[in-house]
């Protein structure tokens, strides 16, 4: 099912000059990685901080646009530069999903954004990062199927963080948009532990 990971090829494109000058500068891709996780909490730490305040919320859409760059780079390095390691896979896949909890968790304290629908969202996130991982260990490849995946998930938070930034009255559209969510979230769980049954067969 579509995702925004299918322009993926296009954004790593834009990206690998910077990452050709990274390589040679020595910078490694568990770094980058570790880089995106303070990125994330530095912003997660600044809404929790300051949830009524409305600048913590217009940083995160940049935040985030930032954090796929790392995300797609540290891939990058660790691919087309001989810097694979089994810690960097391990400390890929905890970062992705651990960068989810420390920034939209603190959603949850920004007025009008109900916490009984955001926090089952972030654990549906979290449970779709492991639906992509499982199949590898019954012989198929790391699923990346949507319809809501990592920089799906990065869009609606991102548009969110926008809206009640820009001074948007939270409420009930910010409950239909996270209920939403989750049901594509539970989608995407069940498409990738499909798709990862029928490649495995």
């Amino acid at each position: 099912m579509a995702s925004l990971y299918d322009l993926k090829p296009a954004f790593q494109q834009c990206l690998r000059p910077g990452v050709r000058l990274l390589a040679d500068a020595g910078v490694t891709p568990n770094q980058v990685t570790a880089a995106a996780l303070l990125l994330s909490c530095l912003l997660g730490g600044m809404i929790a901080l300051f949830p009524t305040q409305r600048w913590p919320l217009l940083l995160v859409p940049a935040g985030l646009l930032l954090r796929m760059a790392l995300n797609a780079i540290d891939g990058m390095l660790a691919r087309e530069y001989g810097m694979q390691s089994r810690f960097g896979g391990l400390l890929n896949e905890l970062g992705d999903v651990c960068s989810d909890a420390a920034l939209y968790l603190p959603f949850g304290l920004v007025p009008g954004v109900q916490p009984h629908l955001l926090v089952p969202t972030v654990v549906l996130a979290g449970i779709s990062e492991m639906a992509g991982v499982l199949p590898v260990q019954i012989g198929a490849g790391r699923r990346y199927d949507g319809p809501m995946g990592k920089s799906d998930r990065a869009l609606v938070f991102g548009v969110l963080a926008l809206l009640l930034g820009l001074g948007v009255p939270g409420g009930s559209w910010v409950g239909i948009l996270l209920l939403l969510t989750a049901g594509l979230l539970l989608l995407t769980i069940a498409n990738r532990v499909l798709a990862g049954l029928r490649e495995a067969a």
